[in-house]
């Protein structure tokens, strides 16, 4: 029961993806110390209490073996047995469009990052190209789209799913112990300060959710692999660019 509570728990991270590419809009708040983390929060909150009303809504309408059963169809299983008269087609456009939206929402921030990493020289600078006319970094969206073009047409989406959400927890993994990190140096500015229990809690349980016991498929990690070794390779790229670049100044 724990392993399937852990797991079920593991892959439904992956529900919250996108909360995390809305700190890149904090700056633009007029008082994000006080506005983005109770914005979060709330969030966060209110699309965890959806979450859990959709499920227990699904589990009583319809029985769990069954839901298993039909796995990515269970809604429409869900919606014939609670709503028969409500049209199927509509429901699925409905479902189509909030995917989209979603995929959109991830797409346009992951270029973003893609940009800032380039101006950062993590990766090679060509990445932080911006369009003469329109001022969008039209190389990172062509490589990230590309990725993601490739990603959806030779894995299977729950494949992806369960990586995505094993990058996520391993990232918020780090994010916590920095996050401890940086709680020893005092700042001028006004900041948020998060209860000094959520950070170890936070670092602990995602760690968790991010290795084997909890019921992980094998196979997210050799995904994982796969795109961590990309990254490195255009890391080592752009040293070896730069490394030139200072050799040819030199």
């Amino acid at each position: 029961m724990l392993l399937a509570i852990t797991s079920a728990t593991a892959l439904a991270f992956f529900a919250m993806i996108g909360f995390e590419d809305s700190v890149n809009m904090a700056e633009e708040c007029t008082a994000p110390a006080k506005i983005f983390p109770r914005a979060m929060l709330l969030g966060m909150g209110a699309a965890g209490l959806i979450y859990v009303l959709v499920t227990l809504t699904a589990s009583l309408l319809v029985p769990a073996d069954r839901l298993a059963a039909v796995q990515s169809d269970a809604l429409f299983e869900v919606v014939k047995i609670g709503a028969p008269d409500f049209p199927l087609g509509l429901f699925a456009i409905i479902g189509l469009f909030a995917v989209i939206n979603s995929a959109l929402i991830n797409m346009l921030m992951a270029s973003r990052l893609v940009y800032g990493m380039a101006g950062e020289g993590i990766i090679p600078p060509v990445l932080g190209s911006v369009h003469p006319t329109r001022r969008t970094p039209w190389i990172s969206i062509v490589f990230t789209s590309a990725i993601a073009v490739v990603l959806v047409s030779f894995v299977p989406l729950a494949s992806l799913a369960g990586t995505t959400s094993l990058l996520l927890l391993a990232v918020f993994t780090l994010v916590n112990i920095a996050c401890l990190v940086l709680r020893r140096h005092s700042v001028e500015h006004r900041h948020f300060r998060a209860p000094s229990w959520s950070p170890w809690l936070g670092a602990l349980l995602c760690a968790f959710l991010a290795t084997p016991l909890s019921g992980r498929d094998p196979n997210n990690y050799l995904l994982a692999g796969v795109l961590l070794a990309i990254g490195v390779l255009l890391w080592l790229v752009n040293r070896l660019f730069v490394r030139r670049e200072l050799d040819r100044r030199a």
